[in-house]
C-alpha cells in the first residue's frame, strides 16, 4: 500500500493525544505503518547503568505513532494524498487540498532505463 506520509514531509497529528501538533516526520518505521514525527509523542526512557555510565540515565525521545494519525499539512491546515501520473509518465504525490504537488516519487521508467 502506497504512503502518505514521507521522510522529510511537514504533519499534523489528527488523533491521539498530541492532536493538533505539527512536526516533520524524522523517520518511518521498518513496516511503513508507523512515523516519528518531531516534538510529537516524547517519552522518558531510562537507561540501565552501564559500565560507560554507571550512574544510568534518563532520556527524552520521540516514539513512534500510527501513520494513519497524521496528515500532511498544506497551507497550514490537514490535506489527504492523491498520487497521479502526469503525461511524461512521473508518478507524484498531489495534496488533495489546493492540488499542490507534494514529492516526486518517481521519474519515467523509460528516462531511468536510458540513463
Amino acid at each position: 500500500m502506497p504512503r502518505h506520509v514521507r521522510k522529510g514531509d511537514l504533519v499534523v497529528v489528527t488523533a491521539g493525544n498530541d492532536k493538533g501538533a505539527t512536526g516533520e516526520v524524522l523517520a518511518v518505521v521498518a513496516d511503513g505503518e508507523r512515523v516519528v514525527v518531531k516534538g510529537v509523542n516524547v517519552r522518558t526512557k531510562h537507561l540501565r547503568p552501564t559500565q560507560q555510565r554507571p550512574q544510568g540515565s534518563s532520556v527524552r525521545r520521540e516514539f513512534p505513532i500510527h501513520s494513519s494519525n497524521v496528515s500532511p499539512v498544506v497551507d497550514g491546515k490537514p490535506t489527504r494524498v492523491r498520487f497521479a501520473v502526469k503525461s511524461d509518465g512521473t508518478k507524484v504525490r498531489v495534496a488533495a487540498r489546493g492540488g499542490s504537488e507534494l514529492h516526486v516519487l518517481h521519474r519515467p521508467r523509460n528516462a531511468r532505463r536510458a540513463g
